[in-house]
């Protein structure tokens, strides 16, 4: 079996962001010469998520409207964790609803997904620096 490693960096401008990594996803798919297996693509901090979903500026607004309004606001107040001295309980939450990896089949060389999908990293609590792993198994 082969193997494939490779880290994306992020130190984003906002706190909150939604970005497209599939293209690059896909370069190290190619990358690892493996033509049937798969891709896991996981953030390595909690804070963060990665996730599959459609490419559409709309979706991403209602994402991020349902995480404030829905799942975690950004209330520090509100939540235990921040009695540490911390801010970013809601940050924990939201990766932990979204989400902190996908795996991604690989057929023929490439990515194998549907016509609408796309990988994305989902930063909850950025302007700092935060990686993500890209493993590509199979034969």
């Amino acid at each position: 079996m082969k193997s494939h490693t490779h880290y994306l960096w992020f130190n984003t401008k906002q706190r909150q962001e939604i970005i497209d990594i599939t293209d690059t996803v896909a370069e190290e798919v190619k990358k690892s010469g493996v033509g049937e297996g798969f891709v896991l693509v996981s953030a390595m901090h909690i804070t963060a998520s990665v996730f599959v979903n459609d490419h559409e500026s709309g979706l991403w607004q209602d994402i991020l409207h349902w995480l404030e309004h829905t799942v975690a606001p950004w209330d520090p107040g509100r939540y235990r964790h921040n009695e540490t001295g911390e801010d970013n309980a809601a940050a924990h939450l939201r990766s932990l609803t979204i989400g902190h990896e996908v795996i991604v089949p690989v057929t023929k060389g490439a990515l194998d997904v549907g016509p609408w999908q796309r990988v994305f990293y989902g930063e909850w609590d950025g302007r700092r620096k935060k990686r993500v792993i890209v493993k590509v198994l199979g034969e």
